[in-house]
């Protein structure tokens, strides 16, 4: 049995709980009552009297017993509190009540022992999570320089050798931009900026960046988008994220991938614009459909393939997750794959 499953079996600070954890201070104090009651008979103080004297003790027991559950209730109840999901460890700690006794005081001060180790512990693994980040943002860096010069020397170079080379150096470029987008989306800082974009712009550049790809797998990008129309975002961001929809469609065997949008309920705190980006490739098994924003899930459809990473529709979910969008997909297998956002019009509804 689990901690948390033995505190759950514990219940809570209830006047039952706090009398059955003291039953045997209670049989102690009945039986202190029968002894006086034994005693006072044994002397000739009659039955009236001794039924008087045993009552005054059981009511001094009961009185005591209430007066202590009442001193003990506020700070108990505020301890329950702790480890909320709602709250972090050092929040809770900072609302527990004031104890007024010796074992609530013991226990506060364990409470905040353990709160300030907590905090430390957070910022030691916050320290190490971003110089981690800024290692691997380097280390990319350091990693494109060489990518962009291969590329200029193969700009001298004809002949399909090169073109297949410069595939591979399309792949592992966004490879690295996954690994790049994936360190920023984890900080705990902001690395992106909120503005109004034209969403057209960001399917065409989305688009513009598998160019080669969906040359080579003959896949046709349609854009049926009006040019007027905005959406919240980041735009370096979402461009991102839509290339890796246009890159697993085109995977995975389509042959026109159509952009689509349009606005829900304008003019309401509800209001939001909704994109479509609609495939006509293999499709998603039923099976599969409630894990493809799972981190690392290839599903049926990328084993067979041996090339899928698990990681391009994770990271579509979990960047929308930082932006306020919503993402969903539905898909039937040998008839394509939608994959529809939800951007709010809404600034107090986005982070």
């Amino acid at each position: 049995m689990t901690r948390s499953e033995r505190s759950e079996e514990a219940g809570a600070f209830t006047p039952l709980g706090y009398l059955g954890d003291r039953s045997l201070l209670i049989l102690l104090g009945v039986g202190c009552a029968a002894g006086v009651f034994a005693m006072a008979m044994t002397l000739g103080i009659g039955f009236d009297g001794s039924v008087t004297i045993s009552a005054f003790v059981l009511i001094c027991l009961c009185l005591g017993l209430g007066i202590d559950y009442l001193r003990r209730v506020r700070f108990w109840r505020s301890v329950e509190e702790v480890g909320t999901p709602e709250l972090s460890a050092c929040e809770s700690a900072t609302l527990l009540t004031e104890p007024r006794f010796l074992e609530g005081r013991i226990a506060q001060d364990a409470i905040d022992r353990l709160a300030a180790q907590a905090n430390h512990e957070l910022a030691d693994a916050q320290m190490d999570a971003n110089a981690y980040r800024e290692y691997i943002e380097l280390w990319i860096h350091e990693t494109k320089t060489p990518i962009a010069a291969a590329k200029l020397i193969l700009d001298r170079l004809q002949g399909p050798d090169a073109d297949k080379l410069s595939r591979e150096l399309e792949r592992m470029e966004v490879q690295i931009d996954q690994a790049l987008y994936y360190a920023r989306s984890t900080s705990v800082q902001k690395d992106y900026a909120i503005r109004s974009i034209p969403l057209a712009n960001a399917a065409r550049e989305a688009c513009k960046r598998q160019a080669r790809f969906l040359i080579e797998v003959q896949a046709i990008p349609q854009v049926d988008i009006p040019p007027d129309l905005h959406v919240l975002s980041d735009e370096p961001w979402l461009v991102f994220m839509l290339s890796q929809v246009v890159a697993n469609a085109a995977q995975y065997g389509a042959r026109t991938i159509t952009f689509t949008a349009h606005v829900e309920e304008p003019n309401t705190p509800r209001g939001r614009t909704v994109l479509e980006v609609r495939d006509d490739g293999c499709g998603i098994t039923e099976a599969d459909m409630p894990r493809i924003f799972d981190r690392g899930f290839t599903g049926s459809n990328g084993r067979a393939r041996g090339t899928a990473t698990g990681m391009g529709l994770y990271l579509v979910a979990l960047m929308s997750s930082r932006l306020g969008l919503s993402v969903s997909a539905a898909s039937e297998q040998g008839a394509g794959t939608r994959l529809i956002f939800a951007f709010p019009h809404d600034r107090s509804r986005l982070p």
